[in-house]
């Protein structure tokens, strides 16, 4: 069978209903789509739609058995497939990523981190390495890396997304506030915080404005 076309949307849901039946499957035989929808607020034609996108197992009246449902959702996310992922960036959000466990439940796995302040070169992190950035590459090449977390300042961010893509890496998890121009076969990811944050306090503002004097 032709593998499904899966909006990106979609995509960004799938790993909180994941979360959820993870945490019920041991008290839940079966749920329906109407009940995740419940459980986030959501529409539940949107959740049923989106769980139609990954899974033909749903009945009427008892929905989907929740452990099918599960392995279906992992398939799709890929998360039995190790990603091999280095860090670049090794600031206060670069030890948050590497202290972050539930990586470890999309198959993420970062091999190493990098920075280039001398104190922080040679100590480890949640378990995991800070090397050197000078050293990048040659990792890099080494340890066939797929995925690259870049959390610098926004100046230097386009030196290393240029030098991650040099080592042949395709996929790039921008942490920077900046857009990084990148070639043909390269996927950019960007958690910008600053614009979320922008968007955050202007609905304040306008929530402010808006209230009784």
């Amino acid at each position: 069978m032709d593998e499904k076309i899966i909006s990106a949307r979609t995509l960004r849901r799938l790993p909180v209903y994941l979360h959820y039946l993870n945490s019920i499957q041991d008290h839940c035989r079966n749920i329906s789509a109407t009940a995740i929808s419940e459980e986030f607020g959501l529409n539940d034609v949107q959740v049923r739609k989106d769980l139609n996108a990954v899974s033909g197992t749903g009945r009427p009246k008892t929905g989907y058995v929740v452990t099918e449902l599960i392995a279906q959702i992992e398939s799709v996310l890929d998360c039995r497939t190790e990603s091999k992922t280095v860090l670049v960036g090794a600031g206060n959000l670069g030890k948050a990523l590497l202290s972050y466990e539930g990586f470890r439940d999309f198959g993420l796995n970062i091999i190493a981190a990098f920075d280039n302040s001398p104190t922080i070169c040679g100590t480890l992190v949640n378990g995991k390495p800070v090397l050197p950035l000078t050293d990048l590459e040659t990792v890099c090449r080494e340890k066939h890396i797929q995925l690259g977390i870049i959390t610098v300042p926004a100046s230097q961010a386009q030196e290393i997304c240029d030098r991650l893509a040099a080592c042949g890496i395709t996929a790039i998890w921008n942490f920077a506030p900046t857009i990084l121009r990148v070639p043909a076969g390269v996927l950019v990811e960007n958690e910008n915080l600053a614009s979320s944050l922008a968007i955050l306090s202007k609905h304040l503002r306008a929530e402010k404005g808006g209230a009784p004097t």
